[in-house]
This record gives C-alpha cells, structure tokens and sequence, in this order.
C-alpha cells in the first residue's frame, strides 16, 4: 500500500521503515530541512537498535523515501498516519498544536479520499477534532476517514516491538477505513482489535499509566523491604511468577522516565479531571516516583556527608537502556540534584553523551565506562545499559578515593560487591 508518515521522531521513523520491509511504498515526511536532508544522504537522527540497517535497506530497495512536503505526501498515498511530538502543557496537558497544524496541512492538500489516521499519542476525543479541523479546511469537500491507531512501542526494542507486536489497535467511526487497515497491519500477523476511536484513544494512555503504577508498586515494595533487610528481586520474581501479573515492570530503580510515561500520566489525569474524575491513584504513582528519586539521593548525602566538591562518577544518562534519548530522564535528574549540591561529576553513556551535553554541560564526559571513577568519591549507575554489568569492578575499586558505589539499577549482586570490598547500596536489597 502507498502510505506516508508525518513526523520522523523516535515512532514516525521506526513505523515508516518496519512499513516499508514488509513491502508498503512510504514516503516520510517532516518539517525539519536538516533532518531530511540527514535521512537522505543515508543519516538517522536518533539511535535505535536495528533502525539504521532498516532504513538503509528501504531507501536502496526504493520503498522509503524522505520529504519536507505534506502535500506531496498526501498526494502520493491512500493513508497518512500523523506521528507528530505532542508534548505536556505546565498544567499537564497535551499540547495539541502539531497535531491540529499537519490536520489543516493535510486537509489543504486533500483532492480524493483518504484515510487520516492519528498514531501520535493523544487524549480523547482528539479524532473528533481532527475531524472538525479537515472538515473545515479541506477546500475539495472530498470524503475522508480518521483512524486513532495508538502505537505501543518501547524505545531501544521498538523496531522489534513493532515487527512483532502483541496487539494492533484501530479505532474507527465506521467500517470504511477497517478492510484498508487490516491490510497495512497484515504482514505483522498481530490480533487486530477494532474499536470506537474514543476507546483507541483511552487504550494508550490507559496501558502507560498502568505500566507506570506497576513501576511504582514495586518502588514502594523496594522501601519495605530495605526497612525490612528483604530483597525486593526475590519478592518481584516470586510476584513475577503469578500469570495475573507478570515479571516486566518489576524492577525496582530511581523511577520511571522518559518521553511517555510522565507525560501520559500527567495527561491522563488532565484528562479524567475534565471529564470530572479525580484520578487520585495515579496522582499517588507520581508522587511514589518523585520519592523515589529523594529517597536515592538522600542515600548519597547519608554515606558520603557533604556533597560540595565531591567529585561522583555516573554511569549513565539515557532515560533507560538501548536509547540516545535523555528526554525526562532520571539519570539526567539525578546528575541535576547532584550538581544542585555542589557535587563535581565525571559521566558515562554509550548512546546518549551527545544529546545530553545540551542539558547537562557543566560535567566531564568521559568516552571509557572504566575510566569514570578516576578520582571519585563514589560511583553511581543511573541507567541499566547492559554493558555496564561488564565493568571492571576492580579497576573502579581502585580508581575511586573510597570504594563507594550507589547502583540505582540493581545491576550487581550485593553480596559479591560486599567480597570486593566494596560499599554498596542498592535500591530494595
């Protein structure tokens, strides 16, 4: 199928290449001339495990293809997903500027059918509005249909996620658009669930504000069992087990981050209030996540006393694992509060050093993950790169003025850091 993706962020760029391996002609589309330009001479603004070999092996076969123009875009294809940033508002809600500028460009250059169809993460009743918006603006009175089609992908696996996804959502206001949509997801051979596009809408944020409260349960298990010398990993894989609850999103750290669980939850209460509900249980997973953060800084201050002018070794700077992205990222928080103390920082990421350099410029990058603790007070693991488990532990021992290391990942055994001669605090154990 002829399909184009407005937006190339993090989810237009992964849904427009994997659509292009199965075989759909996709044109992506986005506003911004230097990233066009980068995506075409065979460049990718963001990191994504697998993304580069899928866009370059697209654009060689001739299934994908990059432009600046909307217009072209919706000229040249029967469905155009809209994967535009819809960021929070100081009050928590979604700002749906982007949105409602691609529907008036959309409308603009509509000359025959098409199916419109919002993969951007939105409140709802945001269907409605783009609906409105088209209906308004569309000069050539043609027919048209507006899908809500919310992506459930997970940055640093989303190429996988999408490739093999455990469910694919269509929300609709008729059955016109369903046969087309089918076909597009077809290949992927995931259940397809049809639904109103109110209830597509409410599905995303209402699976990342789950995913969100589990995160929290688990941190708040992590306090109990430090009051109570239990280990949270045990209580997590012994409550993993039960097939009502799963293991994933078990894992206690510093809290959740990034660009989709904050915001969503924030909306998502936004939402419930002007509908007239006080979402307090979600209020309350917010507040667990920001105690969480005091609680690991507090540990800092408690072992190493004062902070002014301890020099800290982080490892870490990306929101999470197999990501450059350091958009609300705890380990970029971290870094903050510590340097709010007077703390000197030397810091590590394998992916995320570049993007994080716009935020955090007054710390020492360090290229080596084991060169980190030359020097330092302490060491503290902000995010659960793989690679970090590989550290040479003794080096780092050495290294540090004192063996300290805080590890907000649980990444070490405690006891092992404990024969090594480290001092070791973790989160829950």
């Amino acid at each position: 199928m002829k399909l184009t993706i407005i937006g190339t962020g993090y989810v237009g760029l992964v849904t427009g290449a994997c659509f292009a391996e199965v075989g759909h002609s996709v044109i992506c589309v986005d506003n911004d001339a230097a990233k066009v330009q980068l995506l075409k001479s065979g460049g990718i603004p963001i990191y994504e495990p697998g993304l580069e070999e899928l866009v370059e092996r697209n654009v060689r076969a001739g299934r994908l293809s990059f432009t600046q123009s909307t217009a072209e875009g919706v000229e040249k294809s029967d469905i155009i997903f809209i994967a535009v940033p819809t960021p929070p508002l100081p009050d928590g809600s979604v700002d749906l500027s982007f949105i409602e500028k691609v529907a008036r460009e959309i409308a603009a250059a509509m000359t025959s059918y098409k199916i419109v169809v919002d993969k951007s993460t939105v409140p709802v009743k945001t269907g409605e509005k783009v609906g409105e918006t088209i209906r308004r603006y569309c000069k050539a009175r043609v027919d048209f249909d507006v899908v809500s089609n919310p992506e459930f992908l997970r940055e640093g696996f989303a190429v996988e996620d999408l490739m093999n996804p455990d469910r694919v959502v269509v929300g609709v206001r008729s059955q016109r658009p369903v046969a087309a949509m089918k076909e597009v997801y077809a290949p992927f051979n995931a259940p397809i669930i049809v639904t109103d596009i109110n209830s597509a809408e409410l599905i995303k944020h209402a699976s990342n504000s789950f995913l969100a409260l589990k995160i929290s349960y688990i941190n708040a298990i992590s306090i109990i069992c430090e009051a109570t010398g239990a280990n949270v990993q045990e209580v997590a894989n012994g409550m993993g087990m039960d097939a009502r609850i799963g293991r994933r999103f078990l894992d206690a750290s510093l809290g959740f981050g990034g660009s989709c669980f904050p915001k969503d939850l924030s909306a998502f209460i936004k939402i419930a209030e002007q509908v007239g509900y006080d979402f307090r249980l979600l209020k309350e997973v917010q507040n667990i996540n920001a105690e969480q953060m005091r609680r690991f800084v507090k540990k800092i201050t408690d072992t190493l006393w004062v902070l002014k002018d301890k020099r800290i070794g982080v490892l870490g700077l990306a929101f999470k694992q197999n990501t450059d992205d350091v958009r609300m990222s705890p380990a970029i928080e971290l870094c903050k509060l510590l340097l709010k103390e007077g703390a000197v920082l030397r810091v590590h990421d394998p992916k995320a050093m570049e993007k994080a350099r716009a935020v955090l410029p007054d710390v020492t990058y360090v290229d080596d993950m084991n060169e980190v603790a030359e020097g330092c007070d302490a060491l503290v693991i902000a995010t659960e790169w793989e690679c970090f488990k590989k550290l040479d532990l003794e080096r780092a021992r050495k290294a540090l003025t004192h063996p300290i290391m805080f590890d907000g990942r649980n990444l070490f055994d405690p006891a092992e850091m404990e024969q090594l001669g480290f001092i070791y605090k973790s989160i829950g154990r």
